[in-house]
């Protein structure tokens, strides 16, 4: 590489475990470096001191180590070749393939004026009754799944990623282990659907630091297949709390001031820089983003979630149903705050007043369930809902549940005709004439 028009110094004036620091000039924020061969990238100017994170960590750097500035920020080399490929957090291929050709693209962009956005009204089937059915997700939202570290929550996405009606799915994994690593890797492969799967992979054996890198070359790809090909593109982002824990070791070792539960300041700005590139194109390009964030001990306050819960529409609630011993999507806790746009519109008729019903009667389950362990005699219909309550779990809210949005009401239909009469479930009487199982 040449170094004829790159500024180079020698002269490091601090060092942490993360960062150095070095007086420098003409040079730009995000910018690329090298530090003693190491790659780095600015990340505070004040004036012409220039702290710079280093990927790799700083340890074996002399105070005297050569600094060379790229003059570029990141960027990834997108086309049509980034399909079926796996990559790094610095956008270099680690499945062994070839080199990207394409058009290099700066990383970390500004999201979408509004005034080029589209309401999204778009469908996105996941397969999953839980969320297809209560949940309903939209092209274009941004929603999260809040989860404990022991769910499988990368098993659902990668059930996601196969089951997803888009054109295009950008797997971002940050902090994932070899195995988390290989499972992606083997399901996308054995399922024949790595065309059209592009992923950036970050595992526990990469520098921490280079999460930060994960979500914008995920995105970078995504935009272009949204906007340069106008594909319906889903982001699956895993696990948003290793990206947070990743900005917390850079704020801390740039003795910046922690907020809340040690989190930067900037934690608010940071997510939303990332949520926020969710968006529908008119022109029918659209990115979609699903990503998970695992909670500290089930705790809903801490600042990543509680961040999140702000930014994004909605949430997706995995917790383990002991009664039937899987792991479901709670209807309770979950929410998807576009449902309306596409349920009984992009869906069949009864989908709404399906979905409120069943909901409806799973809360007099619980009801059911209180009493009953507060030892108070339960009614026939308490016995009914019960019996529907572990139906309904087994049958359409646990993540393993693989039909489309019909079925999914035809068996929702089935469950209340099995353990309710038409006037205990509340639906409108030309729905239940139509679709109530005889």
């Amino acid at each position: 590489m040449t170094k004829a028009f790159q500024k180079i110094y020698t002269k490091i004036t601090n060092i942490t475990k993360a960062t150095c620091s070095l007086k420098a000039t003409g040079v730009g924020n995000d910018e690329l470096a090298t530090v003693n061969g190491k790659l780095a990238q600015v990340v505070r100017i004040m004036g012409d001191d220039v702290t710079l994170q280093v990927f790799g960590g700083t340890e074996g750097i002399p105070t005297d180590a050569e600094v060379i500035f790229l003059g570029k920020a990141p960027s990834l080399k997108v086309s049509e070749q980034l399909a079926g490929r796996f990559f790094n957090a610095l956008g270099e291929p680690i499945d062994g393939g070839p080199e990207i050709e394409g058009e290099e693209v700066e990383i970390g962009g500004p999201s979408v004026n509004p005034v080029r956005r589209k309401q999204p009204s778009e469908l996105i089937a996941t397969g999953i009754a839980g969320i297809d059915l209560n949940n309903t997700l939209v092209s274009g939202q941004k929603i999260p799944f809040f989860a404990d570290p022991d769910q499988p929550y990368n098993q659902v996405m990668a059930n996601v990623a196969l089951r997803a009606e888009a054109d295009k799915i950008i797997l971002g994994g940050m902090g994932l282990t070899n195995d988390d690593y290989l499972y992606f890797k083997n399901v996308f492969n054995n399922a024949g659907v790595l065309d059209r799967i592009v992923s950036f992979v970050n595992t526990t054996e990469n520098p921490p630091v280079e999460r930060l890198l994960i979500p914008d070359m995920a995105l970078t790809a995504a935009e272009y297949f949204a906007v340069e090909k106008n594909q319906k593109v889903l982001v699956l982002l895993t696990d948003m709390t290793s990206y947070a824990d990743a900005l917390a070791i850079v704020s801390n070792r740039m003795d910046q001031i922690p907020s809340k539960d040690s989190m930067p300041g900037s934690l608010y700005s940071d997510l939303a820089k990332i949520y926020e590139k969710a968006v529908q194109f008119p022109a029918g390009g659209s990115i979609t983003i699903i990503a998970v964030t695992t909670l500290s001990g089930g705790d809903i306050t801490h600042a990543i979630p509680d961040n999140t819960g702000y930014i994004t529409e909605g949430q997706l609630f995995l917790r383990r149903d002991s009664d039937v011993g899987k792991v479901i999507v709670d209807p309770f806790r979950s929410l998807s705050r576009l449902k309306q746009l596409v349920a009984g519109k992009k869906t069949r008729e009864d989908h709404a007043q399906v979905m409120n019903a069943a909901v409806r009667l799973y809360a007099d389950a619980a009801n059911a369930k209180t009493k009953l362990e507060n030892g108070f005699d339960l009614t026939n219909y308490d016995e009914r809902a019960l019996d529907f309550a572990k139906d309904y779990s087994e049958q359409l809210l646990a993540i393993d549940v693989n039909i489309d949005t019909t079925q999914m009401l035809d068996v929702a239909w089935s469950l209340f005709g099995t353990h309710f009469k038409p006037e205990e479930v509340n639906i409108k009487q030309e729905l239940v004439e139509k679709y109530w199982k005889k």
